[in-house]
């Protein structure tokens, strides 16, 4: 999210990382509900798949916000990462993600038809397994440390 250009034009952007976050993060949510759902199926009958299913869905649509409010600020922000603008609506986002997710969960408490243990487990494996996949996205991706570098020996320096 950076202004800075490299040699070519191109400007330098988090976007290829940010789009493969959210792809691998869905990619484990959807498991997580799976998974998480049959489990609490098992253990605690109906309330526990829903338990599983609420927690894994829930968790991954507050994570995906996450990229999402970094990829909205980046284009607010015309791409300067440094902008209050990017921050605020970062920021913005986190708030929101957490009153939310606190009203959520207080009326969750006590209710008969889900599971507030299989819900809580669920919750935690899919934001432990997004924490894997923002690192693989950007394990895997291949944006340049820096730009406008000029080696010895490049054509461009006027140089050899």
């Amino acid at each position: 999210m950076s202004t800075e250009r490299p040699a070519d034009g191109r400007p330098l952007t988090v976007t290829p990382i940010l789009t493969r976050s959210l792809r691998y993060g869905a990619i484990w949510a959807v498991a997580v509900a799976v998974v998480a759902g049959l489990i609490g199926l098992l253990v605690a009958g109906t309330p526990g798949l829903v338990g599983g299913l609420v927690g894994a869905v829930m968790a991954g649509v507050f994570l995906a916000l996450t990229a999402l409010s970094m990829l909205l600020g980046g284009r607010l922000a015309h791409g300067d990462g440094t902008s209050p603008v990017f921050f605020g609506t970062v920021l913005a986002a986190l708030i929101v993600k957490l009153i939310v997710f606190l009203v959520v969960v207080l009326l969750l408490r006590g209710q008969e038809w889900i599971s507030g243990a299989v819900f809580g487990w669920a919750a935690i494996a899919a934001v432990l397994g997004s924490l894997v996949a923002d690192l693989l996205a950007f394990a895997r991706s291949r944006v340049p440390y820096v730009s406008d570098v000029r080696l010895p020996g490049d054509r461009h320096d006027g140089g050899a």
